[in-house]
Formats: C-alpha cells, sequence, structure tokens
C-alpha cells in the first residue's frame, strides 16, 4: 500500500512538472555518465531525441543516427539518446553496458543519457511531456516502442515526431533536419 502511495504521488509530481513546462530546454536528465545535463544547454540546437535500445529490431538504427549527427553537427543538430528498458525488456543493461555497447559497435559519439521510463507510471518528466495532448497535442500520443524520435526546432518547439519504422536516413527525417536548420 505503501508502495503504490508513493507510485501515486511521484506520478502526480511528474505531470505536474510537465503540466508547468513550456519546452524541452525546462528538464534535466542524467548522461550515461552520471552527470546532470539541462536540456536548455542544447538551446539554439536542433535536436532530436531519440529513445533506444541495445536489443530491438531497430538497433541497426544507431549507425544511421550517427551518420546524421556526422553530417549535420556542424550546423546545429544535436541527436540525444535516450535508452528505455519499456519495450520487451529490449534495454536490459546498465548505463555503463549500454555506453560501452554503443561505442564498441556503433561509434556513438552523440550524447547519451541515462536510462529511463518512456511509458507506464514511472515515466520520464520529459517523456510526460512529449507525450501530454495538454502540452504537445500535434506529436502528442505514447511512445510505442524504441526509436520513436522527436524532433525540435532551434526555439525548442517540436516540429517533427517519427515512428520507429521510419529511419534516420529517410528523405523525411532529412527534410524535416533540413528545414530545422533553416537549408
Amino acid at each position: 500500500m505503501r508502495k503504490l502511495l508513493l507510485i501515486l504521488m511521484l506520478c502526480a509530481a511528474c505531470a505536474s512538472l510537465a503540466a508547468q513546462s513550456k519546452s524541452m530546454y525546462d528538464f534535466t536528465m542524467k548522461s550515461i555518465d552520471g552527470q546532470q545535463v539541462s536540456l536548455g544547454s542544447y538551446s539554439g540546437k536542433v535536436v532530436l531525441l531519440v529513445n533506444v535500445a541495445s536489443k530491438c529490431g531497430f538497433t541497426p538504427q544507431y549507425a544511421g543516427l550517427e551518420a546524421l549527427y556526422e553530417k549535420y553537427k556542424d550546423r546545429g543538430l544535436v541527436i540525444v539518446g535516450i535508452p528505455a528498458n519499456n519495450f520487451a525488456q529490449q534495454e536490459p543493461g546498465t548505463n555503463e553496458e549500454i555506453k560501452k555497447f554503443c561505442s564498441n559497435k556503433y561509434n556513438v559519439t552523440f550524447p547519451m543519457m541515462a536510462k529511463v521510463s518512456v511509458l507506464g507510471d514511472d515515466k520520464a518528466p520529459l517523456y510526460t511531456f512529449l507525450t501530454d495532448k495538454a502540452t504537445n497535442p500535434q506529436f502528442a500520443g505514447d511512445v510505442k516502442w524504441n526509436f520513436t524520435k522527436f524532433l525540435f526546432d532551434r526555439s525548442g518547439k517540436p516540429v517533427a515526431r517519427f515512428e520507429p519504422a521510419v529511419t534516420p536516413d529517410s528523405p523525411e527525417v532529412a527534410a524535416a533536419i533540413d528545414a530545422a536548420l533553416g537549408k
């Protein structure tokens, strides 16, 4: 009973924080190395947030995400990988294991955050904000699987959402990034 009450209080606090937030810049997360990272530090950049997993059929998208990052980072794109274990336990590792996997297998150099939940009662406040119709009416809705991508313009406004099957090298992702960067 105590545990349930604590979960309910946590959910209410997360919902309250998400409702008060006006952009992704209002959130702080932990990096995969355990350091606090204000997403406000990406102000003025185009940001692609992606919930990632190491043991998913979409995991090879890490290569495409890294290629996108290399192609556009000098123009102001930041890709932020956010590991989550919400779907079929496809991200079971520790942050250290995830970091090692990403580095060794895909040479990931874009920022990676610590593992969070993107769905359910323990959903991270950022994902409550991203999926809530009140705060993000155009791109709201639960994350359905790993490698869902949210694109933000330089002012922190969401401008696109891509479901997992849309690969990082697809023309629609490139077009949305080009538009957000302002060709």
